[in-house]
C-alpha cells in the first residue's frame, strides 16, 4: 500500500474512508499539528489526483450535484486537504496561491455543517477585506448551496443598509461580510454574532494590509469561544500567524504547492519590461491583439489613471470597463458584472478589485503600473491562470520604479533584475506576446479623434501692419475675413493700421464719419465693426475719439 500519512488516515477513518481505497487522501501531504506557525516547511501536496472526487471527500450529493451544474467536478489541492479537517471540526490555516479553490475549501465543509435545512439565524460568518470578494465568496456559496434551504446574506459598505438588513431578519444563516459593515450592524443590534457556530477569514493578509486587524479582533471578541474557526490565505505575514495563536484552537497549518514551484504560479508566464509612460497605452493597445487573447485585467495605480485609460482605449476601438474607487458600489458590480457576462473583455481596475476578481477565463493580467511590493503582485497576476488553466501577466516598469522592482524580483526570485527596455515598436514585444506583424494601437474601423485643420486668416485687407484677424487661427475652408477700417467697404485702406501716418484713434473717427447706419456686410462690402462695439470702445457720436491707454 502506498504511503499515507498519520493525519490523511485520520481523517479517512472519521469520514469512512477505507484504507484500502486508493489512497484517496493521497494527495494531501504529511500535515504539521501544533501552535500553526508556518515558518518550517512540510510534506508539500503534488497537482490534485484525477480519481479524488467531492463525493469521495465525503461532501452531500446535493452540493456535488450543485456544484457539477457548472462543470466543478474534482477538487483542487488545497480543497482535497482542507475539506476533511474542515468536516472534522479542526481549526485550520489554510495556505495556497491566489485563484487554486480555497473558497470551496471552506465553504463546502461550513454548509455541510449546518445541515440541509437549517434554523433560521447567523451561524456562520465569513469575513472577507473587499466588497469585490464579499460578491464573489457569496455567489459561490449560493451555487453550492442551490439544492438546500440555506440562506446566504452578502454584507458589505456602498449599499443601502435596508436590503440587508432585511435578508438577516428573514433568517439568513450564513453572512459573508467587510470587517466595516459587519461591526456597523452590530454596533446596531441588527446582527447578532452570539451564535456563530464557524467563523472564516479570507484573504487575511489583505486585511492586514488595509488595517482591519483591529475590526477582526472585535468581531472575534463579538463569537463565542467554542467557535470552529478557519483561516486562508495567500501569505502568511507575522501578524497573521499571531492572530491564528491567539483565536484559534491549535490549528492545523495546510500548504498547498507543488514542490518543484516558485512562488509564482508555475501556469503564468511573467513579462516584464522597462516602458516609457507616454508609450504604455500603444504598448497596451499592440498587447490587446496578441494572439488567443481572451479577457483582460489591467492595474493602475491610481483612480484617475484608471478613468483615463478606459477613456483612451474605448476610443481606439476596444471594448473596456473600469472599477475603483471614485465609482459607486452599483456602478462597480455593474462594470464587474458586465466583464464576467463577456459583455466587456477588458476590465481596468486598481487594487480595490485585486482579490475580487474570479474569472477562470482571463488570459492576460497587465499592470500598468508596478505594485508596491511582492504580495500585490502576486494577486494581481492571480487573476489570470485561475483553475488550473495558463495565463500571461505582463507588468510595466518605469524607470523611477527600479528599485522598487529589484526589491519585489528578489522577493520573488523571479531572476529578472533587469526588465528590457521596451517600446510599441520593439521587435521582441511581438515575439514574446504573440502579436501579429504589423499590429498597429488602434483596432481596424477604429477612428482617430478629427483634428481642426488651422490655417493662417489674413486679417487685414491693406498694408503690412494687418489687425487682429492677422493673428488668429481659423478653419481653411472657411473664406478669408477682410477687416478694413473703411466706411463703404472698399480697399482704399483710410481704416488700416498702416505705415501712413494716421492713429488708431483718426481711422476710428473716420470710419464712424464715412460709414452710413447699417452699412457693413449687407451691402457688397467687407465686414466692418459693428455700431455697439464702437460704442463700448469709445468711437460713437458724441463720445472722445481718443484711444484708450494701453
Amino acid at each position: 500500500m502506498p504511503y499515507v500519512s498519520a493525519t490523511t488516515r485520520l481523517a479517512a477513518a472519521i469520514h469512512g474512508l477505507s484504507p484500502a481505497q486508493p489512497a484517496k487522501l493521497r494527495a494531501s501531504p504529511r500535515l504539521r499539528r501544533g501552535s500553526g506557525a508556518p515558518g518550517q516547511k512540510g510534506r508539500i501536496a503534488p497537482r490534485r489526483a484525477s480519481y479524488v472526487t467531492f463525493s469521495e471527500l465525503n461532501i452531500d450529493q446535493d452540493m456535488v450535484d450543485a456544484l457539477a451544474t457548472k462543470g466543478i467536478l474534482e477538487p483542487f489541492p488545497i480543497q482535497t486537504q482542507t475539506i476533511p479537517m474542515g468536516l472534522a471540526g479542526q481549526d485550520i490555516i489554510g495556505q495556497a496561491k491566489t485563484g487554486t479553490g480555497k473558497t470551496l475549501g471552506f465553504g463546502l465543509p461550513v454548509l455541510q455543517s449546518l445541515g440541509t435545512d437549517p434554523e433560521p439565524g447567523v451561524k456562520a460568518l465569513i469575513v472577507v477585506p473587499t466588497r469585490e470578494l464579499c460578491v464573489q465568496v457569496a455567489e459561490d456559496l449560493v451555487l453550492a448551496a442551490s439544492n438546500r434551504s440555506t440562506k446566504i446574506a452578502a454584507i458589505y459598505g456602498g449599499k443601502a443598509y435596508e436590503g440587508q438588513v432585511e435578508q438577516i431578519k428573514a433568517g439568513a444563516q450564513v453572512i459573508v461580510g467587510t470587517p466595516g459593515r459587519l461591526l456597523d450592524l452590530a454596533s446596531q443590534r441588527m446582527l447578532s454574532l452570539k451564535d456563530i457556530k464557524v467563523m472564516v477569514l479570507d484573504e487575511a493578509d489583505k486585511m492586514l494590509d488595509l488595517g482591519f486587524l483591529a475590526d477582526i479582533e472585535k468581531l472575534f471578541a463579538q463569537t463565542p469561544p467554542t467557535r470552529h474557526t478557519m483561516l486562508f490565505s495567500a501569505t502568511m505575514p507575522g501578524p497573521i500567524v499571531a492572530l491564528a495563536r491567539r483565536f484559534m484552537n491549535k490549528p492545523i497549518h495546510i500548504r498547498a504547492t507543488d514542490p518543484d514551484e516558485g512562488l509564482t504560479q508555475k501556469n503564468i508566464k511573467h513579462v516584464v519590461y522597462r516602458a516609457h509612460n507616454l508609450d504604455k497605452d500603444e504598448v497596451i493597445a499592440r498587447i490587446l491583439q496578441s494572439e488567443g487573447r481572451g479577457k483582460t485585467v489591467i492595474f493602475t495605480r491610481t483612480k484617475r489613471a484608471a478613468a483615463k485609460l478606459v477613456e483612451e482605449l474605448n476610443d481606439r476601438g476596444f471594448n473596456a470597463a473600469a472599477v475603483h474607487g471614485d465609482l459607486n458600489q452599483e456602478q462597480r458590480e455593474r462594470a464587474m458584472a458586465a466583464f464576467k457576462a463577456g459583455k466587456k473583455d477588458i476590465l481596468i481596475a486598481t487594487d480595490v478589485a485585486a482579490r475580487g476578481i474570479d474569472v477562470n477565463d482571463v488570459t492576460h493580467v497587465i499592470n500598468h503600473t508596478i505594485p508596491d511590493d511582492h504580495d500585490t503582485y502576486l494577486h494581481r497576476a492571480g487573476r489570470t491562470g485561475r483553475a488550473g488553466k495558463t495565463g500571461v501577466a505582463v507588468t510595466f516598469v518605469d524607470w523611477a520604479d527600479m528599485l522598487k522592482w529589484t526589491h519585489i524580483n528578489k522577493a520573488l526570485e523571479m531572476g529578472i533584475p533587469e526588465p528590457v527596455e521596451t517600446y510599441s515598436s520593439s521587435p521582441h514585444l511581438f515575439t514574446d506576446l504573440d502579436i501579429p506583424e504589423g499590429t498597429k494601437g488602434r483596432l481596424p474601423g477604429s477612428h482617430a479623434p478629427a483634428v481642426r485643420a488651422s490655417g493662417a486668416a489674413s486679417g487685414s485687407g491693406t498694408g503690412s501692419g494687418g489687425g487682429r484677424g492677422s493673428q488668429r487661427g481659423g478653419d481653411s475652408s472657411r473664406p478669408p475675413r477682410n477687416r478694413t477700417r473703411s466706411g463703404s467697404g472698399s480697399a482704399s485702406g483710410s481704416g488700416s493700421r498702416s505705415s501712413d501716418g494716421g492713429s488708431v484713434a483718426s481711422a476710428r473717427a473716420a470710419d464712424d464719419n464715412t460709414r452710413p447706419e447699417g452699412g457693413g456686410t449687407h451691402d457688397g462690402g467687407a465686414p466692418a465693426r459693428r455700431k455697439r462695439t464702437r460704442r463700448r470702445r469709445g468711437g460713437s457720436e458724441g463720445a472722445p475719439s481718443t484711444p484708450p491707454t494701453a
